[in-house]
């Protein structure tokens, strides 16, 4: 009786065996037809095109861009306006005073770069005071100004579009005068007017 058992056992572990080889077998088989059906997906038929399970992507990081184009002398300029003309403000009236200088820029009736803009005169006048007096040259541009101006090269905007600003309480009243009858009040911030 126990002969026949071990015979038995004998018998269904050959089967087994067996059985584990013709599934490895079909299994080697099935990959190489996996193998070979991904890769006639992979390419078409001009061998151009590649199906989205074998695109190989490169991921980089997206700088962002600033809101006109500006060189290394134009962001200098730009700092140097925005201490000039707001450095005892706080960050809101830096922001302010560089979104005018980029709304000129962007304007058509004004030049096309922070230098021009900053720099421009008009019947030998120049267009912000502290390129009259010199200051522009004189100040000692602060971190908080910096920021603001990267701030508004990358987009952050509060201006309302104003083209203009002045400080009431130390322009000249002849200066006062021309804003007032020939431009539109937008609001007022800090010392400053600012109209379109």
């Amino acid at each position: 009786m126990y002969q026949k058992n071990y015979v038995l056992l004998l018998v269904s572990m050959v089967i087994c065996t067996i059985m584990l080889w013709f599934s490895r077998v079909y299994m080697v088989q099935g990959e190489e037809k996996d193998t070979e059906q991904t890769a006639a997906h992979c390419v078409d038929m001009q061998g151009y095109e590649t199906s989205s399970e074998c695109r190989n992507i490169t991921l980089g990081v997206l700088e962002p861009a600033y809101v006109i184009n500006v060189s290394a002398e134009d962001v200098e300029v730009l700092m140097r306006i925005v201490e000039a003309e707001a450095g005892g403000e706080d960050r809101k009236g830096k922001l302010l005073v560089a979104n005018v200088v980029i709304n000129r820029v962007k304007d058509s009736h004004f030049p096309d770069t922070v230098t021009q803009v900053v720099y421009q005169r008009n019947s030998k006048v120049a267009q912000f005071s502290p390129v009259s007096d010199g200051r522009i040259n004189r100040v000692k541009v602060s971190e908080e100004t910096k920021e603001a101006v990267y701030s508004a090269l990358y987009g952050e905007d509060v201006s309302k579009g104003a083209l203009y600003f002045m400080a009431r309480n130390i322009a000249n009243p002849d200066k006062v005068c021309w804003f007032d009858n020939n431009l539109t009040l937008l609001f007022s911030y800090g010392g400053h007017d600012f109209f379109l």
